[in-house]
C-alpha cells in the first residue's frame, strides 16, 4: 500500500488529513500572487503545512483506505501503523521524503521539520493552471522634429487662418440646427405627455377573477454529513441497545444504518459543520470513549 497516494488524494478534498500517531497535514488557501523579483504570476493554491500534535485517529484516512482497497477499518488502521513505524525508523537515521508531499527531518533541538514540495497545487479550482512569466514592456521615445523652413511656416499660417474660419462657420451653423432640433423635440414631448395623461385619466382598471395566493412549502433541511461514531455492530439489536445506553448518558445517539460491510453504525451525534463535529469528537473521547471516530458522508 502506498500511503502517500491516499494522503495526496484526500488533500484535494479536505483541509486536514491526519496520519494517526504521526501528525496532520493542514492546507491553507492563498490567493494568486505576483513575485516582482522573478516577474512570475502564480495561480491560487493551497499552502501545505504539518502539525505534529494532530495525532488522534479521526477515521478519515482509514475509512478512505478501507473503501478503496475493500478491507476492514481495523485492517486499514493496522497498515497505517506499519507504515508510520517505518517512517519513524527512517527518521532516526536520515531525512524522510514522501513523494508528491514533502520531506521531514529533525533539527538540532529534536523537533520534526516539514518542507513541502511547492510544485504541487492541491486546490481543485486551480487544476491545470500553471505559473506565467510576465513579458517585459519596452518603451520607445519619439523625437519631435521642428519645422525650420520659412515657406512651411507661411503655408502653415495661411492654412490655419482658413481652417479657423471654416470651424467658426461650421460651429454657428451646427449650433443653429441643434437649437432647432431641441425645440422641436421639446414640443413633440409636451404633446405626447398631454395625450398620455388624458388616456390615464379616462382609463378604468378592472381585475376580474384575481389569481389565488400560491404558498410554496420548501423543505430547506439538508442532510448531516459529519457523524461521531460510537461503534459498528453485526446484530441490529445490539446497535439499538447501544443507542439506549448513550441516550441514558445524555447523548443524542442514533442509528445511521448499515455500512458497506453490513455492520450497523451507531453515532453519538451528527452535525452539519465539520468544526462542530471535531469539537464533539474531542469531548466524547475525554468523557466516554477514546475509540470514537469521525465519519464523513458524501452526498450528490
Amino acid at each position: 500500500m502506498i500511503l502517500e497516494n491516499y494522503i495526496k488524494e484526500l488533500l484535494y478534498r479536505y483541509d486536514c488529513v491526519i496520519v494517526p500517531n504521526f501528525g496532520g497535514f493542514v492546507t491553507n488557501k492563498i490567493s494568486a500572487q505576483f513575485h516582482v523579483d522573478s516577474q512570475i504570476f502564480y495561480p491560487p493554491s493551497k499552502q501545505l503545512g504539518f502539525n505534529s500534535h494532530l495525532t488522534h485517529n479521526d477515521g478519515l484516512l482509514a475509512n478512505y483506505i478501507a473503501s478503496s482497497e475493500e478491507i476492514s477499518f481495523e485492517q486499514a488502521n493496522f497498515k497505517i501503523s506499519e507504515i508510520v513505524a517505518e517512517w519513524r525508523s527512517i527518521l532516526t537515521k536520515k531525512s524522510l521524503k514522501i513523494e508528491s508531499i514533502g520531506s521531514f527531518s529533525y533539527n538540532n533541538e529534536s523537533q520534526l521539520i516539514f518542507s513541502p514540495y511547492d510544485q504541487f497545487n492541491y486546490l481543485k479550482s486551480s487544476f491545470g493552471l500553471a505559473q506565467v512569466n510576465a513579458s517585459e514592456v519596452v518603451r520607445t521615445d519619439r523625437k519631435i522634429v521642428p519645422l525650420n523652413s520659412k515657406n512651411n511656416s507661411k503655408r502653415t499660417s495661411v492654412f490655419l487662418k482658413y481652417a479657423s474660419a471654416a470651424v467658426v462657420l461650421f460651429g454657428l451653423t451646427y449650433a443653429g440646427w441643434l437649437g432647432y432640433e431641441n425645440k422641436q423635440e421639446e414640443l413633440n414631448f409636451t404633446i405626447a405627455q398631454k395625450q398620455l395623461e388624458e388616456k390615464i385619466q379616462s382609463a378604468t382598471f378592472v381585475i376580474e377573477n384575481p389569481l389565488p395566493t400560491v404558498e410554496l412549502n420548501v423543505d430547506r433541511e439538508l442532510p448531516k454529513r459529519f457523524h461521531v461514531i460510537a461503534g459498528s455492530f453485526q446484530f441490529p439489536e445490539n446497535a439499538q441497545k447501544k443507542v439506549t445506553q448513550l441516550k441514558e448518558k445524555g447523548f443524542e445517539a442514533s442509528i445511521l444504518g448499515k455500512n458497506k460491510w453490513g455492520l450497523t453504525q451507531v453515532a453519538y451525534a451528527s452535525f452539519y459543520k465539520k468544526t462542530d463535529a471535531y469539537q464533539n469528537l474531542a469531548s466524547v473521547r475525554k468523557i466516554d470513549s477514546k475509540d470514537a471516530w469521525l465519519l464523513v458522508k458524501q452526498f450528490d
